[in-house]
């Protein structure tokens, strides 16, 4: 079997899109994986079909080998754009691996050791903040405190164990405070203001009030501050229970530092990749949750970084707020891994979303079943993604 080519598809969903590769083989069989260029990586569509080129004629099977010609190949500028486009590469390959063997991908990683995986209802809320998004869905935008008690019992009622939010501003603009990624005030500075922690905590008391006193309510604060604000932030609302805050930065041994402040765990990493930068941050203890992102570092490699936690007692949980095909991928990874703690999942979405694969995430009681069939276990519906064209 040979690699002879690719097609990249995208899917307009809404307030973002949602991109998709094709690895082609004279064999017939074609792998399929999901990627992501809306957030921060314009051009990976590019890069993807520049280094697919350079495996024409390689048989993917060999994923392996391929992966690490893509690497040397990619030496000097590792991580970022190219990372992504070889760990869609590399997904796809695995998809016609496990086609070809006639074998679910979870059984090339070592077979599954559970049937079903914990999820948490992602953004819970935050989309409902952009009047956009929540139009397209069909949904009620999120306006004042009483709809965040509502919202928690919707996730309630709806099975879930455990919501992850992001910090709302209501009566601001924007209506979310996401001054790490240059929206609104406080950037570039990203000093923390009293008011933001005041805001926050009746936000996050609203949300207990509606899921009820058993929910894991995470805080995903991204990007947004630097180490002292995360410190205030922290600090101040320790007293919730939280199940973890979420920080996103760059310097291990100041999230050690965060992470020796406070009771409540940590989680990170989300914005890592490939061993080599994930290495300093389990050296250093810096969190208690590794999140690893499936569709940047590719199933495979992924595998690595969570055996990697496991010498250091750390569980691990992927980042996935893409599509169905990305959910389907993180859960044959979740169902590998021993050391996996909870499945993130983007619940609030575009009413198409479930007719862009053939087979859809199957939850109940907010568990994610196991995924059947080779490979992933699922197929691109291409009508439908060419009838939504990516905004």
């Amino acid at each position: 079997m040979k690699i002879t080519g690719c097609e990249t598809l995208h899917c307009g969903a809404g307030w973002r899109n949602f991109s998709f590769l094709k690895l082609q083989t004279d064999d017939g069989i074609t792998g399929i994986s999901e990627y992501n260029e809306s957030y921060g990586s314009k051009g990976l569509t590019g890069v993807i079909e520049a280094l697919v080129e350079t495996q024409i004629g390689e048989n993917p099977c060999n994923h392996e080998a391929i992966s690490q010609c893509l690497y040397a190949m990619t030496r000097q500028a590792p991580g970022g754009i190219n990372q992504q486009a070889m760990a869609a590469i590399e997904n796809a390959m695995m998809d016609i691996k496990g086609k070809a063997l006639g074998v679910p991908v979870y059984d090339l990683l070592g077979g599954a050791v559970r049937d079903k995986m914990q999820l948490y209802w992602s953004h819970c809320g935050s989309y409902l903040r952009n009047p956009k998004a929540a139009e397209v869905m069909g949904l009620d935008m999120v306006n004042n405190l009483d709809d965040v008690v509502a919202l928690g019992a919707r996730v309630k009622a709806s099975g879930y164990k455990g919501l992850k939010t992001n910090i709302f501003m209501f009566g601001e603009e924007p209506g979310m405070y996401m001054p790490g990624f240059g929206r609104g005030p406080g950037y570039p500075e990203l000093n923390l203001d009293r008011k933001v922690i005041r805001n926050l905590r009746a936000q996050l008391e609203a949300f207990r009030e509606g899921a009820g006193p058993d929910m894991g309510i995470h805080l995903d604060i991204n990007f947004n501050c630097k180490t002292e604000g995360y410190l205030q932030m922290t600090r101040a609302l320790d007293d919730l229970g939280l199940t973890w805050f979420e920080i996103d930065l760059y310097d291990p041994e100041a999230l050690r530092h965060i992470r020796n402040s406070v009771s409540t765990p940590i989680a990170s990493c989300e914005s890592l990749f490939r061993l080599r930068e994930f290495r300093p941050f389990f050296e250093n203890h810096s969190m208690d949750v590794a999140i690893i992102d499936l569709p940047w570092n590719g199933i495979f490699h992924s595998m690595k970084i969570a055996a990697m936690a496991e010498a250091y007692e750390i569980n691990v949980a992927p980042h996935n707020f893409y599509g169905h095909l990305s959910s389907i991928m993180s859960a044959h990874m979740c169902a590998a891994v021993p050391n996996f703690r909870v499945m993130e999942i983007d619940v609030d979405d575009v009413p198409w979303k479930d007719d862009i694969v053939t087979y859809v995430p199957e939850i109940e009681d907010g568990y994610l079943k196991l995924p059947k069939g080779p490979g992933w276990g699922t197929e691109l519906n291409e009508d439908v993604i060419r009838a939504h064209p990516p905004i």
